[in-house]
């Protein structure tokens, strides 16, 4: 094969071709990238905003897998970046590159089987069971049956039978009735559809792409199951990976509650003996008598009795496990008999794995030194109390290093990868070494090293900037005479605050709260005191409020957590941030609090390694929200006066983009009046 063109040429090409600029950020992050894959060592890479990134690892991945015939995976968090690269970068970077590379680069989308449409169950009677809350509402069964109706209608019609593609969508609860898990798929082979099957076209068309554009979390299941997911790889770009350990976490929690375990023993239906089934609706009503006068609570051992209950619901699990016999295919090998059979096998088989998993979570007597965090929450569902065992592990770095690092050459990058001015922060959730080896920072603490097998992985970071001129472009203002945020809701100052900023500004706000009912309280207390609207989270989707955001520039959005990081408005319809506090996790959140102390066992600062760097990876995601294109300019206005008064403020806003400071809020006015004068001109 002839030497292809280095990678600053092909990248000038691809500029060139997509009527773009080349921009010295994207050019910094390309070489990285590429030096990254030829030396086999992983890398971090911090990119602002319009650095043009997906290009910058895109074009090293393209060229890499055409030289050499290997897969490169690329690992996103969301589904709009999915979209975004295989609708819009890829085709037009395909086609953009074919003449320099040879030939044109192919490329393909993988999710997890359940996100596809299964043939075998959508033309069998395989029913799913009512969910709990649905058992006393006719409303949400009627509405199930219109929008199964509509799956049914859609799957004559549909050429991937990807989810994604079905507008409007569906709950959760519908698609179910058409899709599989991979445990509960019968296999190719043996599936009466599985020349047909979606997902195994899917995966077959990914085996024989350049690059397969995935999300962390069937990243994670390709890791942690031990069973080949994604195509042989050796090269992974893990973009947004500042939510990849929440993500693998995600992936790695296991429930077990009453109401699954019942919808275990219906799944079992006339497939064993009613003896098995009753022993496990026995199991069933003895875990929810067992924990209804138990509080939510993070278990530091298996309360009174709980142990005995945990051993009858493994048992009865097992015994019907075992009666179930998938291999047998059911009678005659009647594929809808088979189907049924393998959901029932899937279904007691995660039961039995749950039940195991909360049993031997206490044998290591050491807190810190433990897999698991083990917790009791109480969810309440149109007035049922619902109560669920969960577990999460305490850290995945381990696993990450084994099976992540260690398998393929990592390239992880975002917007947001240092906290508090360092990589350290996140890579040691990574299970990466500290860069800084032998270096203790006081305010961290960070002399305890994250688990590992030892120091021998290799990894470089690089921040290559932002296009923006952030002090040029961008005040943060923080509003010190404002009292500390309490626990009772916003206080009047806060609302009085948010009336006078939104007011200068003209609209033009994206209010982002720590908790809805703070959204709430502040969308109602200010619609009658302000001249421009307000639309609030959850009084339509999120897609569709941000869409009448950005075409009215007069109105303002505010909402809670899923905005501060989904929000991409560029123009004068954004001119104003407002967060009302600095978001700290919950004080009484299970994981993180057990996160907290294990760092603290170890003598490190529990409070700054977990939750100050939790609060800063979502400072700078919701300041970010700010700046999205080289034209925009406006304030972010900081209401929690502790990001200027508190010990740990400097911390927090080195995380943060260099704005220009200020805590004057005369000041603030007159810039936001000027800016919603300009943009009305």
């Amino acid at each position: 094969m002839p030497e292809l063109p280095p990678v600053s040429a092909l990248l000038a090409t691809a500029v060139t071709a997509l009527g773009g600029k080349e921009r010295p950020g994207q050019i910094t992050m390309a070489a990285a990238v590429d030096h990254a894959i030829e030396t086999k060592e992983h890398l971090a890479v911090q990119a602002g905003t319009g650095t043009g990134k997906s290009l910058a690892y895109l074009i090293p991945s393209l060229r890499y897998a055409v030289r050499t015939g290997r897969t490169v995976v690329i690992s996103t968090a969301t589904i709009a970046l999915q979209r975004q690269l295989v609708d819009r970068d890829l085709p037009r970077l395909a086609q953009a590159l074919a003449g320099p590379l040879g030939r044109t680069p192919e490329f393909a989308i993988l999710k997890g089987r359940n996100n596809y449409l299964c043939l075998n169950k959508i033309n069998s009677a395989i029913p799913d069971e009512p969910a709990e809350a649905e058992l006393f509402d006719a409303f949400a069964v009627s509405r199930l049956g219109r929008e199964v109706k509509r799956l049914n209608e859609w799957a004559s019609d549909t050429e991937t039978g990807d989810r994604d593609e079905l507008a409007p969508g569906v709950s959760d609860r519908a698609w179910r009735q058409v899709s599989v898990s991979a445990r509960e798929c019968l296999g190719k082979s043996r599936c009466p559809f599985g020349q047909d099957c979606y997902a195994e076209r899917a995966r077959a068309e990914s085996a024989q792409s350049d690059v397969v554009v995935t999300n962390h979390a069937l990243l994670a299941i390709d890791a942690i199951s031990g069973v080949q997911v994604l195509p042989e790889h050796d090269v992974v770009v893990v973009d947004e990976a500042h939510e990849l350990v929440d993500r693998v976490t995600g992936v790695a929690t296991a429930e077990l509650s009453a109401t699954a375990i019942t919808a275990a023993a219906r799944r079992c239906g006339k497939l064993i003996d009613e003896q098995e089934i009753d022993r496990l609706d026995a199991a069933a009503e003895a875990w929810h008598d067992a924990l209804d006068d138990l509080g939510p609570s993070r278990w530091e051992a298996l309360p009174q009795g709980i142990g005995q209950v945990l051993a009858l619901i493994r048992d009865a699990a097992w015994n019907a496990r075992t009666a179930l016999n998938p291999q047998g295919g059911g009678p005659s090998g009647d594929p809808e008999a088979a189907a049924g059979r393998n959901m029932a096998v899937a279904a007691v088989e995660e039961i039995h794995d749950s039940a195991v998993r909360a049993l031997t979570a206490f044998d290591e007597p050491d807190p810190a030194a433990r897999r698991d965090v083990v917790w009791l929450s109480a969810d309440e569902i149109r007035g049922v109390t619902r109560r669920t065992l969960r577990m999460a592990p305490l850290a995945v770095g381990g696993l990450l290093r084994s099976r992540l690092f260690g398998e393929a050459t990592v390239v992880l990058t975002s917007a947001t990868l240092q906290i508090g001015g360092s990589f350290d922060g996140l890579a040691r959730t990574w299970g990466l070494p500290a860069q800084s080896h032998g270096k203790v920072d006081p305010a961290m603490a960070h002399s305890a090293e994250a688990p590992s097998d030892s120091d021998t992985v290799r990894w470089t970071a690089v921040d290559v900037g932002s296009p923006f001129d952030h002090a040029k472009s961008g005040i943060l203002y923080v509003a010190k005479h404002l009292p500390t945020p309490g626990r009772d809701g916003l206080p009047p100052a806060y609302l009085d605050e948010i009336e006078r900023l939104v007011s200068a500004a003209g609209g033009r706000t994206l209010g982002l709260f720590s908790s809805m009912r703070a959204a709430k309280a502040a969308t109602e207390a200010l619609r009658g005191r302000l001249a421009t609207p307000i639309l609030c989270q959850g009084e339509d989707s999120t897609g569709a409020l941000v869409r009448k955001f950005a075409d009215d520039p007069e109105t303002s959005l505010f909402g809670t957590l899923s905005l501060w990081q989904g929000v991409d408005v560029p123009g004068p319809s954004l001119s104003l941030v407002i967060l009302d506090r600095i978001p700290f996790p919950r004080p009484d959140d299970p994981l993180l609090a057990a996160r907290q102390r294990a760092v603290e066992s170890r003598g490190g600062n529990g409070f700054l390694t977990v939750a100050a760097s939790h609060a800063a990876l979502l400072l700078a995601q919701g300041t970010g929200r700010l700046l999205r294109s080289v034209d925009d300019r406006g304030v972010v206005a900081v209401l929690d006066p502790r990001l200027a008064t508190a010990r740990y403020g400097g911390y927090l806003r080195a995380s943060l983009p260099p704005y220009w400071e200020t805590a004057d809020p005369e000041v603030v006015a007159r810039a936001l009046t000027r800016l919603a004068a300009a943009a009305s001109v």
